[in-house]
């Protein structure tokens, strides 16, 4: 009897988040008004007439389902993020809406960590959403505050897989600048984009592929020229990046991997790697949010000289220990 492989969920998902006042809500509409080529179903926990622009609204319930002028469905999540998706689905199973693509907007005070878990550990999600990426909206003008102040708002930097900084108009380029290398600081591994949030292509939104498991680490190369180690603001989120051309012990690896996540999985945001493994001719990427991390073994090495390369993005981790207990785990 032949065994099908597993079908990889065919809906794409991307969480937009970012702090109170950052732009999500113009963007949002941007992405409302604009014809382009996906269907989209939005899902808002904040909805309401102030957030979408009354004149888009067609028709239907209010309280559930709304339908959009250029084929868009939005609701509201009145529970759990997984009923409404079950929801939605069933929905279209049922040819009631039709979409291909989910937006997910979070609040502005929401850590987005938990949402993304969602589509790993839920059994009633992960098979049919796929995660496709975090987009974060930060505010140049006020942004610095917010990070100042806010644990979520470093959070949602964290989480990011991509960063897009609003209303630089409003700041001179030396503190852009700046603002910026604050932001790699913190999360390396997510191209950093200025947008006018009434212009931003959707393209830079959709179909990003940051949770693709693959041997792209997106590491900032500015990152490294950065004086990044030292923090002048004390965040207590930060990116640091291991390498070693010297090969892992596969199961001393594996269990320091275990341990580390059951310690420090909290403040584990996101973690990537490409990993060279002693015996193995094959690359294998691992990634994860907070405890749950998920490996995928990809082709040989080819004429690529066998290295691996791990980027950790988390709050207040002591780098210097994860460095050693990683050293650790390299084969004699």
């Amino acid at each position: 009897m032949l065994v099908e492989e597993p079908q990889e969920p065919e809906i794409p998902v991307t969480i937009l988040t970012g702090f109170l006042g950052a732009g999500k809500t113009t963007l949002l509409n941007r992405i409302l008004k604009e014809n382009h080529q996906y269907r989209i179903a939005i899902i808002e926990n904040e909805f309401g007439p102030e957030n979408i622009d009354n004149d888009l609204i067609i028709t239907e319930n209010r309280e559930q389902i709304v339908s959009m002028n250029n084929g868009c469905v939005c609701c509201t999540i009145r529970g759990d993020l997984s009923r409404v998706l079950t929801e939605l689905r069933h929905k279209r199973e049922k040819g009631d809406i039709d979409y291909d693509y989910v937006v997910i907007e979070t609040s502005g005070v929401a850590n987005p960590g938990p949402v993304a878990q969602t589509f790993f550990m839920d059994d009633a999600v992960a098979p049919f959403f796929r995660l496709d990426g975090v987009v974060t909206v930060v505010d140049a003008k006020h942004g610095g505050e917010a990070l100042d102040t806010e644990d979520n708002a470093r959070d949602q930097v964290g989480f990011a897989d991509r960063i897009l900084v609003s209303k630089c108009d409003l700041v001179d380029e030396k503190t852009l600048e700046a603002f910026e290398a604050r932001l790699r600081s913190m999360n390396a591994r997510a191209p950093i984009r200025r947008v006018n949030m009434g212009d931003c292509p959707v393209d830079v939104v959709l179909n990003i592929a940051g949770f693709n498991m693959n041997d792209v680490l997106d590491v900032d190369p500015k990152f490294f020229n950065d004086d990044h180690h030292l923090h002048h603001h004390n965040d207590d989120i930060h990116t640091f990046v291991f390498e070693s051309e010297r090969p892992f012990d596969l199961q001393k690896f594996e269990r320091y991997i275990s341990s580390l996540t059951s310690v420090y999985g909290q403040d584990m945001l996101r973690y990537k790697g490409l990993v060279y493994f002693q015996g193995v001719d094959r690359r294998v990427v691992f990634q994860g949010v907070h405890m749950l991390a998920v490996s995928d073994v990809l082709g040989p090495w080819g004429d690529r000289k066998p290295a691996s390369k791990l980027v950790f993005i988390g709050r207040n981790l002591p780098e210097e220990a994860i460095r050693k207990g990683l050293e650790v785990c390299l084969a004699d």
